[in-house]
């Protein structure tokens, strides 16, 4: 299904766009006469198992919360509302496809098999990422805003030199996908990768997910046309999806991934989603928006949509559905137990990842600040 100006603006304006959608707001498939196609090998377990991955991301978030709001984590960055973008490109991605996060991206985490409870390092200060990238080919967590797009850019020309796209082997040829928000595409950033990506025929996919506000700024005073649109100024094609529908994000990341693993080079897919959290623990979105946009989207929920289809399709029952809440409790459980054991860090190991090889001036300063730290421990002794 490909609906005209159906989608609304954070400021109630319909949006100038086609959307890809295959399963409307109410659970309904509707038909796609080329996304059909990307989708037509589905099974009913990969649907079951498409739903839980949604109900793992939105529980990892929901306790995220939870311990924020009680001194456990400095900060965190909800994913409310979109779990489906996050699940459906990120089970579109082989294994040696590469990912390149923002902050937010715990959906795409959970999907790459990173242990969740090590998401929660990072927000509580005592690291900063301790999951191993080259494991799971997912990049750490990136705060800078837009920065991972180059990174991802970069990444991806390599994959490009050393020969390892367009081989036809599905083993081999490799894509890299690079997440980030509506925010970010005022960047200078992000448009310096969409350059290098372009000229270059680079294999990546830049997945925006348009969750309408960038903090505090509506989407409006982003842009004046849609985001997808800027690709072809660049270079390469762009298309709009529906962020909140599962199985469109899985049709159109499969065709993009599939695009630059062959060498047909980089393409944009915006989700257009809406965060229903805030932008943070520290945001109140109740300053800058209105209790009726939130009730509208909520109408629109992601988990609740897959949920309506499983039901009228027959696909669950309700001995399923309490199997996977039953499953969530227990990630509740390892988080909640994981988060409270984590022990601080010694200060001097701030400067251990800095380099590989670490340059004799830093190895100084950190012995100098170990001496420092001593010094105080044997001022305690001597008394």
């Amino acid at each position: 299904m490909t609906v005209d100006t159906a989608v609304t603006s954070a400021s109630g304006t319909a949006a100038d766009t086609e959307l890809v959608q295959l399963l409307t707001p109410e659970g309904e498939r509707v038909p796609h006469e080329h996304y059909d196609t990307l989708i037509d090998d589905i099974t009913a377990d990969e649907i079951r198992d498409l739903y839980r991955d949604l109900t793992m991301s939105r529980r990892i978030d929901s306790e995220a919360i939870a311990l924020q709001r009680q001194g456990e984590l400095g900060l965190w960055a909800s994913l409310l509302g979109q779990e489906a973008a996050q699940v459906g490109s990120a089970r579109a991605l082989r294994p040696q496809d590469h990912v390149f996060p923002t902050y937010r991206e715990h959906g795409v985490a959970w999907c790459r098999g990173v242990d969740p409870a090590q998401l929660l390092g990072l927000f509580r200060g005592v690291d900063q990422g301790s999951w191993d990238p080259k494991e799971n080919n997912f990049h750490l967590y990136t705060i800078v805003i837009g920065a991972q797009t180059l990174h991802a850019t970069g990444y991806a020309m390599g994959v490009q030199r050393d020969g390892a796209i367009g081989t036809g082997d599905p083993e081999r040829d490799a894509a890299v996908l690079a997440y980030f928000g509506d925010g970010a595409t005022s960047q200078g950033d992000v448009n310096e990768a969409f350059i290098w990506a372009g000229v270059n025929n680079a294999p990546v996919v830049f997945f925006c997910q348009n969750n309408q506000w960038a903090i505090s700024e509506p989407l409006e005073r982003q842009t004046r046309v849609p985001l997808y649109r800027r690709a072809h100024g660049f270079g390469f094609p762009g298309l709009r999806v529906d962020g909140n529908d599962v199985l469109a994000c899985l049709a159109v990341s499969r065709e993009a991934l599939q695009r630059a693993r062959d060498g047909e080079g980089p393409s944009l897919i915006e989700a257009f989603t809406y965060r229903m959290g805030a932008h943070t623990t520290s945001d109140d979105a109740s300053r800058y928006r209105l209790d009726s946009e939130l009730e509208s989207w909520r109408l629109k929920d992601p988990v609740e949509r897959v949920k309506a289809y499983m039901t009228r399709e027959k696909m669950a029952d309700q001995a399923f559905f309490d199997g996977v809440e039953a499953e969530a409790e227990q990630l509740a459980e390892h988080l909640r137990t994981t988060c409270r054991s984590m022990p601080d860090p010694h200060p001097t190991t701030i400067f251990d990842h800095v380099y590989v090889d670490t340059p004799p001036t830093l190895r100084a300063q950190q012995e100098e600040m170990a001496r420092y730290l001593d010094s105080f421990v044997d001022e305690k002794e001597a008394q």
